[in-house]
């Protein structure tokens, strides 16, 4: 059984939506389907409320993702693969994602697979240095 919640959370060196941006660049020179940007902070806005910026990345590859929901079908709960880019009460940036392994774990998804779903952990690390 994995520790915690299955979250990690990197600190990023760049605003919200410079992180956002480079990401963007990222998956665009891959070839990886950038599916929808959510920008929770934007829709709080404009519902009169006020928070951090907070935006919600979804991108995947149906080449990559089908076989894995082929072989785990409940995967599909949490794939495309997802990056919150977000800023703390204090300033501070973060990108977060869920563990490879905690996906394997929830959706008994088999070993060969887990490494389509760690590459999250480098988009990720690219997009905050």
């Amino acid at each position: 059984m994995l520790e915690g919640n299955g979250i990690i959370n990197t600190p990023s060196n760049h605003s919200v939506d410079r992180t956002v941006e480079k990401l963007q660049q990222i998956l665009e020179a891959k070839g990886v389907s950038l599916f929808a940007i959510v920008d929770h902070s934007g829709e709080a806005e404009k519902a009169g409320m006020k928070m951090p910026p907070t935006k919600l990345l979804i991108f995947g590859s149906p080449k990559a993702g089908t076989p894995i929901m082929l072989a785990a079908p409940s995967i599909a709960l949490d794939l495309p693969l997802k990056v919150l880019v977000w800023e703390d009460w204090q300033g501070k940036v973060w990108a977060s994602y869920n563990q490879a392994e905690y996906l394997q774990e929830r959706h008994s998804v088999p070993q060969q697979f887990v490494q389509t779903l760690a590459v999250v952990q480098t988009l990720a690390a690219k997009a905050t240095e």
